[in-house]
């Protein structure tokens, strides 16, 4: 009972920063680890413990089911060399480097802590470091690439996470047997995850005009997913990532549009509570991890996190800078033969490779995996250096959040990198596209025809909205060009006036709610309209005016 009121206690606190972090202009997951580790050091408030296992299990499944769906199966595809490369090969690197690190320079830690460590600390959160880049203007291949790597690399890293942890339990390794068994729990968990997610597109289909039963159960899909994976001795991890990934693919047909807006605000605060969460319950329970070490000094701890925070950092630039340069040479003598895609067209110039090397944060998946190290071996004897390995995670994943999450966007700023693709501009073109298409439909295929007025005031709907895209296209176009960048979206006369129309109508409809003269019911019905043609004109403000 104590431990719901804490959290409680911490779900208020969450929902307190959304409006401090907004004022102060921080990245989320930067302000969030800060704000725990103060909160950790309030002495009113008692350690939270919470079971490991229920901590991988609540935390894991719905963070990387929500990566899966925002990740474009095409992107995927096309930047699918380097993903594999930072997502698997670096992963195994970098468990390899920190923990040959760990095991000479922290003489407790042996060999199988020492790997166990390297594959809590080798997947980076491409969703923190999302959230630093949003708005800054990177090639778009290099954010596919960073939302790419964080599913393969939470996969993979979690895969050599379960089995350094079998060899620390038991003490044994056998190469031969872990490498079939990785086959087999690799295999069996892809599989397991397209068999529901296609069981679940049949579900969503049959049941597409309920959109809180379709919101609650995408709720449900990656504990499903995880479970019956789990169940059948294969990895939950995948079967999630597998899931989700199709899914994404496949919403556009089995998601009605009332689905994606409330399954997509939902998720949106479901994420914000749990990645909050995790940082604030590493935050309460530091103070007591730094008691049971306390025959250590703390600056021993701190150099002990620093140097493998270092090397953590150092293995990714070494690691992305020669993929990219051997990626240069083999597209170089490709490219004499079929005029294959070049490093630039993918990469962008060295600076986006700089980025790509310098978005390293740890966040979540680390902070999780480090939480659900059990507390007990097999034989009842207390897990070995637990509270040693959870406080070097917080380190690295102090340094790399604060460190690179601060600097990235200063980074950007001083290599000058601009957007390759123009995300706005882009979405004009798509929308213009869908107008003209509509248009030629209109002129050559809709039918039964309706009356001739009517084709004329569809026609003049549409041409008018092609033409403001179009001013809107050429505006993007000379901004590209021009050091002075003129407003994109301006209010018109007509979205001036149904702004303060909308003024009038809301202090209305309080106006009558408050007299009593209509029913509530007449009244949120009225308002839910209301609502909608506030979003319509939203959409079409300029940003700025939103």
């Amino acid at each position: 009972m104590e431990n719901f009121k804490i959290v409680i206690f911490l779900l208020a606190v969450l929902i307190s920063l959304s409006v401090v972090i907004d004022k102060l202009k921080l990245p989320n997951p930067v302000f969030l680890v800060l704000v725990g580790l103060i909160i950790g050091f309030i002495p009113i408030l008692p350690d939270l413990a919470m079971d490991p296992a229920v901590v991988f299990l609540v935390f894991l499944p719905p963070l990387l089911y929500d990566a899966a769906l925002r990740t474009s199966w095409h992107d995927f595809k096309t930047n699918i060399r380097p993903i594999s490369a930072m997502g698997i090969s670096l992963v195994f690197l970098t468990t390899a480097a920190v923990g040959v690190t760990a095991h000479f320079f922290i003489p407790i830690i042996t060999w199988p802590l020492a790997f166990l460590l390297g594959a809590i600390i080798s997947p980076p959160d491409a969703a923190a470091a999302s959230g630093i880049i949003k708005g800054l203007g990177l090639n778009k291949n290099v954010i596919s690439i960073l939302e790419g790597e964080s599913l393969v690399n939470d996969a993979s890293a979690l895969i050599a996470y379960r089995y350094a942890l079998a060899a620390g339990i038991t003490g044994s390794f056998l190469f031969w047997q872990a490498g079939l068994q990785f086959l087999f729990v690799t295999a069996g968990g892809i599989l397991i995850g397209l068999l529901v997610g296609y069981v679940l597109i049949v579900i969503h289909k049959r049941i597409n005009n309920y959109p809180v039963v379709e919101t609650s159960l995408t709720l449900l899909t990656p504990f499903i997913s995880y479970l019956t994976a789990e169940q059948v001795h294969t990895s939950g991890i995948l079967a999630v990532v597998s899931t989700g990934l199709l899914l994404s693919w496949r919403s556009q047909e089995i998601f009605s549009y009332q689905t994606r807006m409330r399954t997509r605000l939902v998720w949106d605060t479901l994420l914000f509570l749990l990645n909050g969460f995790i940082f604030i319950l590493i935050g309460l329970q530091l103070p007591g991890i730094l008691k049971q070490l306390s025959h250590y000094k703390l600056s021993t701890l701190i150099g002990y996190g620093l140097i493998i925070g270092l090397v953590t950092i150092l293995v990714r630039m070494i690691w992305v800078f020669a993929g990219a340069y051997a990626f240069r040479l083999f597209n170089s003598r490709k490219k004499k033969l079929n005029n294959a895609i070049s490093v630039k067209e993918r990469f962008g110039d060295w600076k986006n490779v700089l980025i790509v090397a310098w978005t390293g944060t740890r966040g979540v998946i680390s902070m999780a995996s480090a939480l659900a190290l059990p507390l007990t071996l097999y034989n009842g004897n207390a897990f070995p250096q637990r509270h040693l390995i959870i406080f070097l995670t917080f380190v690295v994943i102090f340094i790399t959040l604060v460190v690179q999450g601060l600097s990235l966007p200063l980074l950007i700023r001083l290599l000058k990198v601009k957007a390759s693709v123009n995300e706005d501009k882009e979405e004009k073109e798509l929308q213009l596209f869908v107008v003209n298409s509509t248009l030629h439909f209109i002129e050559y295929e809709l039918f039964p025809l309706p009356e001739a007025r009517v084709i004329k005031e569809l026609k003049n709907k549409y041409e008018q909205l092609a033409g403001k895209l179009i001013k809107e296209i050429n505006t993007h176009a000379q901004n590209e060009s021009e050091e002075e960048q003129l407003p994109v979206r301006t209010l018109t006369g007509m979205q001036k006036a149904q702004i303060e129309i909308g003024r009038f109508q809301r202090e209305l409809l309080l106006q009558l709610h408050k007299e009593g003269r209509f029913s509530d019911t007449s009244i949120r019905q009225v308002e839910g309209e209301m609502d909608i043609d506030e979003m319509k004109l939203n959409q079409m403000l300029p940003k700025q005016d939103q």
